[in-house]
């Protein structure tokens, strides 16, 4: 039935006189019915879709509540199927904290994984860590007898409660890889999900996904693999096979971009900094020319979203950006929506427009809001091996520079980076053709793509300006940093400081894609 159709069909019933009786009589013999069957009852009353509100539902709580030390196994499966369906109100909020208490005391007689999974899904994110962690533990118990499907469904299980444990994941992460073909898109959807809100992080089940959907690609629709993309980038993972053969198939098929999905790709594919080497300018052609299209009707803040995305991959499309320059839309961003977020992004247009290599330069007439100031994190190691490896008066720490930017460690060698200049020396000829500036940028894991050291965008985009200011930029990585001893820190410096080598351009930025 379509969902007209169904609202009609229930609507005839609702309003047929047998349907009042038969309500009258529910709630006359619901405390003598059998447990089971009072359950059963209630679960079809609420699939109906009856009102939460009416006397029916409310008098069923409140019996329910009565009875709930009489609930053997399938009643509490029954139970808490019909609470994840509900509402909080008094009733419910009631029933789940007693749910709860019988949970805790059968939870080592619960004999099907499946039951222990609804039970898992009822019990809510406020309840005890205690509760939690036992019905982790009979999980864990039960793991030999776990189906591909029990597996799947743990991921949401353990999400619906927030409760993060790694070694159910991680195990049940084992037996979804393995058996990933023929997986549903529904529940590839709702992994991805649960991985991102337990902040889950495992590399070999987001490649073991992306390799099954990208080596069976044609089965797929465009707006299906879109939404795993979203949820890879949400994750920080980048799978540059599925990306490279999705930007191929938006070449060939612009057709399906749509205002949202425009706007979507651009923020994947320029917050994990990923163009194709073969077709970037083609792709972002196709891309400048559909955000063109919907300009008539799309929103400030999607414009603004769509056009910094560009400038985070080095592009410039004229059509939009003199849109989004216009006074009364920089106004608009100005006042509604988040508007500290909207004067980040409006800094980093005027940044991009001043500084890479633009057809056109025009500058905003309105001035902005100054953006928030970046809180300063103290790289105590970095400082100390850098004393230890150059002496004291040979760099500056905490360095704010134009546009905003700031570096955590400044100093100057000769153009073949085998001599470190004493700061005194140069400071009255820091613009000489025979000096090099460093910059040292003290990076966290969160500002890389997953496992790997390919910089996402803003820091792409960062490293990109850096160099135009006239930076070589090296990067530290702070985990990294934090296991080393002070020695092989110190080792570890001096290797990045007089190396000869600059970074990949594919690892640091979009270049020549203008």
């Amino acid at each position: 039935m379509s969902v007209d159709q169904r609202r009609f069909e229930k609507q005839l019933m609702f309003n047929h006189p047998a349907f009042t009786q038969l309500c009258e009589q529910m709630m006359r013999e619901a405390k003598v019915m059998y447990c089971d069957h009072l359950l059963f009852s209630l679960h079809a009353v609420v699939k109906l879709g009856i009102p939460q509100n009416t006397l029916l539902v409310q008098t069923l709580l409140r019996v329910v509540q009565e009875r709930i030390n009489e609930c053997d196994e399938k009643c509490l499966s029954v139970l808490s199927t019909v609470l994840e369906a509900m509402e909080p109100c008094k009733n419910v909020d009631v029933l789940r904290a007693g749910l709860r208490i019988i949970v805790d005391q059968q939870i080592w007689k619960i004999e099907h994984v499946f039951t222990l999974q609804t039970v898992m899904k009822c019990i809510g994110k406020d309840a005890p860590i205690a509760l939690k962690k036992k019905l982790e533990m009979k999980a864990l118990r039960e793991l030999d007898r776990f189906s591909l499907l029990n597996s799947q469904r743990m991921f949401g299980a353990l999400a619906t409660m927030n409760h993060r444990s790694v070694t159910l994941l991680n195990e049940c992460s084992k037996v979804i890889i393995g058996n990933i073909h023929g997986c549903p898109f529904k529940i590839l959807i709702n992994i991805l999900q649960s991985c991102k809100d337990l902040q889950y992080r495992n590399l070999d089940l987001f490649k073991g996904i992306a390799d099954y959907v990208a080596t069976t690609f044609d089965i797929w629709k465009l707006k299906q693999v879109l939404f795993l993309l979203i949820l890879f980038e949400n994750l920080g993972f980048r799978h540059s096979g599925l990306m490279d053969l999705f930007m191929k198939k938006v070449v060939d098929e612009p057709g399906f971009l749509n205002m949202k999905s425009t706007v979507s790709i651009l923020h994947v594919y320029s917050s994990l900094n990923h163009l194709h080497e073969c077709q970037p300018r083609e792709f972002l052609e196709v891309m400048a020319s559909a955000l063109t299209g919907y300009l008539h009707h799309i929103s400030s803040e999607n414009l603004l979203n769509a056009v910094c995305s560009f400038c985070l991959m080095n592009h410039f499309p004229l059509a939009p950006i003199n849109q989004l320059l216009q006074k009364d839309i920089i106004n608009e961003l100005l006042i509604s929506g988040d508007m500290e977020r909207n004067v980040h992004k409006l800094h980093i247009l005027t940044t991009c427009l001043k500084l890479d290599d633009v057809p056109y330069r025009k500058a905003i007439d309105l001035p902005l809001p100054l953006p928030p100031s970046t809180p300063l994190h103290p790289n105590a190691k970095v400082a100390e091996a850098l004393r230890s490896l150059l002496g004291e008066g040979y760099f500056s720490e905490n360095v704010q520079l134009p546009h905003n930017y700031h570096i955590d460690f400044e100093f100057k060698m000769d153009t073949n980076r085998s001599q470190v200049l004493p700061l005194s020396d140069v400071d009255v000829v820091t613009s000489a053709s025979d000096i090099q500036r460093i910059a040292i940028l003290c990076v966290p894991r969160s500002n890389y793509c997953l496992d790997s050291n390919h910089p996402r965008g803003f820091l792409a985009m960062k490293m990109r300006h850096l160099k135009v200011m006239g930076f070589h930029v090296i990067l530290v990585n702070n985990w990294k940093m934090e296991k080393l001893e002070m020695k092989d820190a110190v080792a570890y410096l001096k290797s990045e400081i007089y190396s000869s080598e600059d970074p990949p351009a594919s690892d640091v930025n979009f270049q020549s894609t203008c």
